[in-house]
């Protein structure tokens, strides 16, 4: 959910509306009635340990790419449909999440979905075919698909009082665990022994790690005190709104797409066009480390800064142009200007938090967002699996990287289009 603390008091009114009125219906955690705090701390090392591992089985494999294509013979194209299969698996299984949380709760299904992160890791390297590596991914790409989803209900659920703060925490674990497996994936497979498998395998360890606070909130399928019923429980509630009729939440889909499509092309192929540039691959590994972890503090940044103006415009044209010069450089000077191309790319990706933040300020209810980044995402991540298929196989045709550039170049502009549509102030309800 956006990192916007704005939201946070009308979101408590909502929830203290929806409660009986008793003595206890409006405790907040941390109060007499609320969990204790060694619980919410519990809770909150859990967040971080699973934000950190929601994109190392992605950028850990980007900076292993030409190694895993030899090991298993894989085409440019294979290639291209490997680096498509995190986008796939995110549209696929994150819409089953909010259905498995009303189910078995939502910690439970965060909790498998570790397992499943770190199960998919350790299997995948070691099958010894495409078809598996591939299937491998899959189970450890759903895993991260489905805690991906319900890592802000769980926020909202235990944390009402602190929404922006624990986004922003768990944001930073995320391109925390983004840059680190880009930047030590090359190093640490040559500390063991040099095996590509070894050095993919090693990220199953966090995993298993991140499992381990979980297991406390197996079996719990209850709201918290003072709190409603997980928000995705509750978006089933509110009034039906014809989504598919706001011009907004079209232009938020395609902007969060499109920027899907950049940050997966780049964590796909980023590391091997500095390669064939003349990069070593350790370099090439900590150049998407930089990129990765421009979304540190531009994870707290942005969002501050776009929940205070009324249009957002602005804002995506600057990351925009941010893009257009980045890929530039490396079109024409990937090797020489590489550390500028990083950052400048990096930029560019932090259209993610901002993606993230519109979501929540072009509805005017808690209902009303959970439908508008249900539709954002789901349909986003769709849009966004043809890219980095493209790339790979434009790659392989034309034997160099001058027309997949000129295309990760070129989708910048409509990306700009569709956030300067959804930036302007006006919300959904008012379009439905």
């Amino acid at each position: 959910m956006p990192d916007d603390e704005t939201q946070t008091p009308t979101l408590n009114r909502e929830a203290i509306a929806r409660t009986p009125h008793d003595s206890r219906a409006g405790a907040l955690p941390g109060a007499a009635e609320g969990p204790s705090p060694w619980l919410l701390r519990l809770i909150a090392v859990g967040l971080v340990l699973a934000a950190l591992n929601l994109r190392p089985a992605i950028t850990s494999l980007g900076a292993l790419l030409e190694e895993v294509r030899e090991g298993l013979h894989m085409s440019g194209s294979v290639a291209g449909v490997l680096t498509s299969v995190p986008p796939l698996c995110f549209a696929v299984f994150g819409v089953m999440a909010p259905r498995l949380a009303r189910r078995f709760g939502a910690g439970a299904v965060v909790c498998a979905g570790m397992a499943a992160i770190a199960v998919g890791l350790v299997v995948r390297p070691y099958i010894g075919s495409t078809a598996g590596f591939l299937a491998a991914s899959a189970l450890a790409l759903m895993g991260i698909a489905v805690s991906n989803i319900l890592m802000p209900v769980i926020v909202k659920r235990w944390f009402p009082d602190r929404v922006g703060t624990m986004t922003g925490l768990y944001s930073m674990a995320l391109a925390l665990g983004t840059a680190l497996a880009a930047a030590l994936t090359v190093p640490v497979t040559g500390a063991l022994g040099g095996s590509w498998q070894t050095g993919l395998a090693v990220w199953a360890v966090l995993a298993a790690v991140a499992v381990l606070p979980w297991i406390v909130l197996v079996r719990d399928r209850t709201p918290a005190p003072g709190q409603p019923a997980p928000v995705a429980a509750n978006a089933t509630e509110a009034p039906a709104l014809k989504i598919t009729r706001s011009r907004t939440a079209w232009g938020l889909a395609c902007f969060f797409g499109l920027q899907a499509t950049a940050a997966y092309i780049t964590m796909g192929w980023m590391p091997q066009i500095f390669r064939d540039a003349g990069v070593s691959a350790g370099t090439a590994g900590l150049l998407l480390a930089v990129t990765m972890a421009m979304g540190v503090p531009l994870a707290f940044v942005i969002p501050r800064v776009a929940s205070r103006l009324k249009n957002q415009g602005p804002i995506v044209v600057v990351l925009g142009l941010c893009g257009l010069i980045g890929y530039s450089g490396l079109y024409l000077a990937p090797a020489a200007g590489a550390w500028a191309w990083a950052l400048l790319l990096g930029v560019a990706n932090c259209a993610f938090p901002l993606a993230l933040t519109m979501i929540g300020m072009r509805a005017r209810s808690g209902a009303g967002v959970v439908r508008l980044s249900a539709f954002a995402q789901s349909t986003g991540y769709l849009l966004s699996i043809p890219g980095p298929l493209l790339v790979g196989v434009l790659y392989q045709h034309s034997g160099g990287w001058g027309l997949p550039i000129a295309l990760m170049a070129g989708l910048m502009i409509p990306q700009m289009v569709a956030g300067i549509l959804a930036g302007r102030d006006r919300t959904i309800e008012d379009e439905c």
